[in-house]
């Protein structure tokens, strides 16, 4: 990795952790530790067997005089969220601390995917780089943070295509990249071995289910959006006994303020924003340079005809013939408003827009982490997310959800007459297609 992406990978402003890494490229400094809070070594430590230690009697000694983390007793921790009014805190924070880290990695990956000229996916290096990197920053801030038993992340992607032949250049840039983005951002002086990047990519290969916790992570949602140098998302969201309690995306692209535009893109000001929500404590937004959280909630618009409805970039990605004929039987004026991504769920969840609609082409099954996080940020925000049939959207089975036809969200005004729309709507679009 060059240095010149290296350097636009500024300083995050995290906490740093106490723990120390060592290679042979590796600073032996010991970073100092906030003074406003003690952070904590990854619990158990050998879910990253293959970090790099101190080997040289320098380092080592190095290594042994590292300022000590205090340990946080679990039930004071648990005091202390409750007297917050949050019993996540401790979790929410650590999910904002990992999203963000993700996002800035991405950040610098897509600038140069932007001046580059690539196209999709298929071109490999800079956007599988950037979806492997955001997975391993996730899963690595969760660890150190908060998890203080089993670990379970269901996440995109796996270690299989890195761990053929022929991949040893990209695994070597994921690499680089990673390390670049801990040690410059001052979170963690810490560093993986290509062996360690592989196993933490392999935490997110949980299945879920409706019983423990499993954290749920899309590491960039929306990657067409991704490569065009538009809206993404790095989605997160934390599963209890199979509810959803807590969500946030870091949109990098999408305005701190209200859209402006059908593209999703701003008249001027900040870009960059921070959604969360926790169950039963609201939703807020943020920037993701750190402002003070603002409470958000969705419009309050009562009347269709006034509405503006929300649905995906990519017509590959939901049938916008379907969604048009939603509209139309509703009355709606307002051309649809594209985005990809959950972006779109933040920007409904602020009021940005009043309907989000959202129908993939048959055969299509919906992933439980295209959804997890920014549906609770809707629902906290006052709105409602459904399937097309009005059922509540349910994570507890697996990967996947098992839903009727499409989701859809919106306001508790609009959802009667937005639900019969869509079944009328696609009750003709099935009629018509049984007369082909």
């Amino acid at each position: 990795m060059d240095m010149a992406m290296a350097a636009r990978l500024g300083p995050l402003g995290l906490p740093h952790a106490a723990l120390l890494g060592s290679s042979a490229a590796a600073s032996t400094r010991a970073l100092p530790l906030a003074p406003s809070r003690a952070p904590r070594l990854p619990y158990p430590l050998p879910h990253f067997p293959t970090c790099r230690r101190p080997s040289s009697s320098s380092s080592a000694a190095a290594y042994a005089a590292r300022p000590r983390p205090r340990r946080g007793s679990p039930r004071l921790l648990a005091v202390r969220a409750m007297a917050s009014g949050n019993p996540y805190a401790a979790e929410l924070a650590a999910a904002k601390k990992a999203v963000t880290l993700a996002a800035r990695l991405c950040q610098a990956v897509q600038q140069d995917i932007v001046h580059s000229g690539i196209q999709s996916k298929a071109d490999k290096s800079p956007v599988t780089v950037a979806d492997y990197g955001s997975q391993i920053l996730v899963s690595l801030v969760l660890k150190m943070e908060v998890s203080s038993g089993p670990f379970s992340l269901v996440a995109e992607e796996d270690s299989e295509e890195l761990r053929k032949d022929g991949a040893e250049e990209i695994l070597e840039e994921i690499t680089d990249l990673v390390n670049e983005t801990i040690s410059d951002s001052g979170s963690y002086n810490i560093s993986f071995m290509k062996e360690g990047i592989l196993s933490a990519i392999d935490d997110g290969k949980s299945k879920g289910g409706p019983t423990g916790r499993h954290w749920v992570l899309d590491p960039i949602d929306g990657t067409k959006g991704f490569v065009r140098g538009d809206q993404y998302a790095i989605a997160l969201a934390l599963l209890d006994e199979g509810k959803v309690v807590l969500g946030v995306l870091a949109c990098p692209n999408l305005p701190l303020s209200s859209i402006s535009n059908p593209n999703g893109s701003s008249s001027g000001g900040q870009v960059g924003a921070l959604f969360s929500a926790t169950i039963g404590c609201g939703a807020e937004v943020e920037s993701l340079d750190g402002s003070p959280p603002q409470k958000i909630s969705v419009c309050s618009i009562d009347n269709p005809v006034n509405a503006s409805f929300f649905e995906s970039y990519e017509s590959a990605h939901s049938m916008h013939d379907l969604t048009g004929s939603i509209a139309e039987k509703l009355g709606v004026l307002a051309p649809p408003v594209r985005i990809d991504s959950q972006a779109k769920y933040g920007a409904l969840a602020r009021g940005d827009g009043a309907i989000y609609l959202r129908f993939p082409h048959k055969g299509y099954k919906e992933k439980i982490w295209d959804h997890a996080a920014g549906s609770i940020v809707v629902t906290e925000a006052g709105g409602i997310v459904t399937d097309a049939a009005g059922n509540d959207l349910d994570f507890s089975k697996g990967r996947f959800l098992d839903l009727d036809t499409g989701i859809i969200a919106t306001n508790k005004q609009l959802m009667p007459s937005l639900l019969k729309a869509v079944q009328d709507a696609i009750k003709e679009k099935n009629q018509a297609a049984s007369l082909l």
